[in-house]
């Protein structure tokens, strides 16, 4: 039976030992907590000395925070992510990039980036690469032939991973967004114009989802230093 805090949600039981078992470490889902839940969190986190990494913390809920509390945290209301404690310093090997389709496509790209920084990950940020401007794209492709993994987001019929992945050796990542009209609204159209991709080995993850991305681009990463330490 879950233990009831007393604004009546569920109390929090914290993962502190995930760092360590999968090598990413826990983070912090505050869309659907209390400002109650979210404040006890960071106490125990404060307390403990422990870095915390917080996704989808609307600005409404950040700013109902003890102000002690909004003062600690690193916040960026773009990417609606908050870090408690210093950044480690950035890695830029493997490399991994950052395409967007569009600047719509904002949010999600600057969640995976400061994902990737907490977990001390550096990423090169390629925007505004949409196929509706091929040579855009084009014009990047020597860039992000260098690059280990990419990062893909694009809403609309979300045809840039698919380009992307015909044109780079690497590791590609697609991240559906909740961007277009009529039908392309909410992102599954592109959600499924993704997962149906003719280029192989397109990589898929949630609609907005660049927390998932990045995570997924973070056990790539550590494969592949494992594999370089056993040589």
């Amino acid at each position: 039976m879950d233990r009831h805090g007393a604004d009546g949600h569920p109390s929090v039981t914290f993962d502190r030992n995930r760092g360590t078992r999968i090598g990413i470490e826990e983070a912090v889902l505050c869309q659907h907590k209390s400002v109650t839940q979210i404040a006890a969190i960071l106490r125990d986190a404060v307390s403990e000395c422990r870095r915390l990494l917080m996704t989808r913390l609307y600005p409404e809920q950040h700013a109902a925070l003890p102000d002690d509390q909004r003062g600690a945290l690193d916040y960026c209301a773009v990417s609606r992510t908050a870090i408690l404690g210093p950044l480690p310093k950035l890695a830029t090997s493997p490399k991994i990039a950052l395409a967007s389709a569009g600047t719509s496509d904002a949010g999600p790209m600057a969640e995976a980036k400061r994902v990737l920084a907490y977990a001390g990950m550096d990423a090169t940020e390629i925007s505004d690469v949409g196929v509706a401007g091929l040579w855009r794209l084009l014009a990047q492709e020597a860039l992000l032939r260098e690059m280990d993994v990419v990062i893909v987001f694009a809403g609309m019929d979300a045809a840039l991973p698919s380009v992307v992945a015909g044109l780079v050796p690497g590791v590609v990542i697609g991240v559906p967004t909740s961007v277009g009209y009529g039908v392309a609204t909410g992102g599954r159209v592109a959600l499924d114009s993704i997962l149906a991709s003719c280029a192989p080995g397109v990589t898929v993850v949630n609609i907005d989802n660049g927390y998932g991305a990045a995570t997924s681009a973070l056990r790539m990463v550590n494969m592949m230093r494992r594999a370089h330490a056993k040589e």
